[in-house]
């Protein structure tokens, strides 16, 4: 894959000390982007070392992971397989803005029940994936492995070494573990879940061997996929005023955080944050049509 730096962007906060700026990881590419293209840098290589030509993976419905795969396969020759969850999303491709796209790069769809879903780590689900479609390269879940923590190390630069704390939004756990393992011993890392549940930290622990970070977990809304009037007005402010799109599943909620923090004086004078911004605005289409049917706010986005 092609590489173009992302930039830091100021963010100019009135009657405030505190230097904020953002790292537009979501310029990086308009489908592969942000830590996705992170994730999967190494992992491509991976693939073609060991001569595979089907790149097989795991999503939900509206999955950045199951996109970005699609649409790296498709730019690096791969064929490329999603195992879906849910089966009953089998004859709804054409209504969801994510499958649709992703099947457009080329990729094939396998839709398991939630229930087989559960199982999909099993030697018994791994055997059944050999059997069915040959010996394809593996990428879990959101993609997060050693290779793809290996890229997220890649996300800070020596330009960023000027910076008090690193705030990224947290999934899996491979974006911010990365990012622990590039970062200097003076610098803290917060880590905004966007899932409920404290299992993250073992997660993290698994790829990681640095004390200097922290999982901030006041703001994943109720849960992972779960927005509110209050989180959707929060990002379309934030996008009239500083032209920002931010996705309302990760980074929004991230950013959303960090500015409550520093209203709470959570952070000292004069200190100077970088936000990451990892991407996942493609889902902003998908969930504005979830809301749409609820008669609710929508989103805006320059998606």
């Amino acid at each position: 894959m092609d590489f173009s730096e992302s930039g830091n962007q100021k963010i100019n906060i009135e009657n405030s000390t505190i230097a904020l700026y953002i790292k537009r990881e979501d310029l990086l590419h308009p489908y592969i982007s942000g830590n996705k293209f992170r994730k999967l840098k190494y992992n491509l290589v991976q693939a073609k070392k060991e001569n595979k030509n089907t790149l097989l993976t795991f999503g939900g419905a509206f999955s950045n992971h199951i996109l970005a795969v699609a649409a790296a396969g498709n730019s690096n020759g791969f064929k490329t397989i999603g195992i879906i969850r849910g089966e009953e999303l089998v004859d709804k491709v054409n209504d969801n803005p994510t499958l649709k796209r992703a099947q457009d790069f080329g990729m094939d769809f396998e839709f398991v029940t939630r229930e087989s879903y559960r199982e999909k780590e099993s030697l018994n689900f791994k055997e059944r994936i050999k059997q069915k479609f040959g010996d394809v390269y593996i990428i879990p879940e959101g993609g997060t492995n050693n290779l793809a923590v290996k890229g997220c190390e890649e996300i800070l630069t020596s330009k960023d070494e000027k910076f008090d704390y690193i705030c990224c939004a947290v999934g899996t756990g491979g974006t911010i573990s990365g990012i622990i393992n590039c970062s200097k011993s003076s610098q803290q890392v917060l880590g905004f879940p966007s899932l409920k549940g404290d299992f993250l930290r073992e997660d993290i622990r698994r790829f990681v061997t640095k004390s200097n970070w922290e999982l901030i977990t006041a703001y994943h809304f109720e849960g992972y996929g779960k927005v509110s009037e209050e989180l959707i007005k929060f990002i379309n402010e934030f996008y009239q005023k500083y032209t920002i799109p931010l996705d309302p599943i990760y980074t929004g909620k991230m950013v959303f955080g960090v500015f409550d923090l520093i209203n709470k004086n959570y952070f000292a004078d004069n200190s100077k944050i970088l936000m990451i911004h990892t991407g996942g605005l493609q889902g902003v289409a998908g969930m504005n049509k979830f809301l749409k049917q609820k008669n609710q706010l929508e989103i805006n986005s320059n998606d």
